[in-house]
């Protein structure tokens, strides 16, 4: 089985984050592969596992990326793609990233792609979507269960505190949630492999793209950080009070 997974360079969760003069600071950040990235590799290793096959990871950035590439491949892919747009691309969005994969993966004949449900940084859960749009392939979000048989996809999909099953078939694109599987930590041996397994970097040239074929569609105006917590505020008198005081506070707020 042919499998891909996108994966994006994330700041680390643990870090604090930082604007200056409209920008994000990343002097000193620590970075790390998108958390829900991790369950997508994951899934993709155990499927491979199982039905046999190749795993690439791949990702659009710059050469930062390596790090988080050879730590998918200490998890246990077989290869890795780094597509450098670095010298390339000013400004890009989930236009730019998907239009690029799309691009790459048009003659890789994928049988399953995986990408994380959303990314922690941005949030809008359209890459994955997008790329199997650009393919015309399903694709399924959301997902907390993958079953493979021959051709045929069985899936449970997180929807709104409740769940669905869906049932598709290759090739699938599919988008992991939080509770498909328990993301493994690269092993000592593990990350010796990583070491000589193939890391392949690529220019938007490689892939025939210009930079007017994946100009941003949209533009940031602005980023900030959100205003700081109030600080908490005791009610005191009697019980009747109290609850009057508080039915009254809440009324505002709605």
């Amino acid at each position: 089985m042919n499998i891909y997974v996108l994966i994006k360079r994330t700041f680390d969760t643990e870090e604090r984050i930082s604007i200056n003069n409209g920008e994000i600071n990343e002097d000193g950040a620590e970075f790390i592969i998108n958390p829900y990235d991790e369950y997508a590799i994951e899934e993709a290793i155990r499927v491979r596992d199982e039905h046999g096959g190749e795993v690439t990871v791949v990702t659009v950035g710059s050469e930062d990326a390596e790090k988080q590439l050879r730590t998918a491949l200490a998890m246990g892919a077989d290869k890795a793609t780094l597509i450098n747009i670095d010298e390339d691309v000013e400004e890009c969005d989930q236009y730019t990233i998907a239009k690029i994969i799309g691009e790459y993966l048009s003659d890789k004949e994928a049988d399953l792609i995986l990408a994380g449900n959303v990314a922690i940084d941005g949030g809008s859960g359209q890459v994955g979507p997008r790329v199997a749009d650009i393919l015309g392939i399903p694709y399924i979000t959301t997902i907390t269960k993958l079953e493979i048989s021959g051709k045929e996809v069985k899936v449970v999909r997180d929807v709104e505190g409740d769940s669905e099953v869906i049932e598709s078939t290759l090739p699938l694109l599919i988008t992991a949630q939080q509770g498909l599987n328990e993301p493994r930590y690269p092993s000592l041996p593990g990350i010796m492999k990583a070491k000589k397994k193939p890391l392949e970097e690529i220019e938007l040239d490689d892939l025939d793209l210009e930079e007017e074929d994946v100009s941003a569609r949209t533009k940031t105006i602005e980023v900030f950080l959100p205003p700081k917590k109030q600080a908490g505020r005791i009610i005191t008198g009697e019980i009747e009070e109290q609850v009057k005081e508080l039915a009254n506070l809440l009324s505002k707020t709605i």
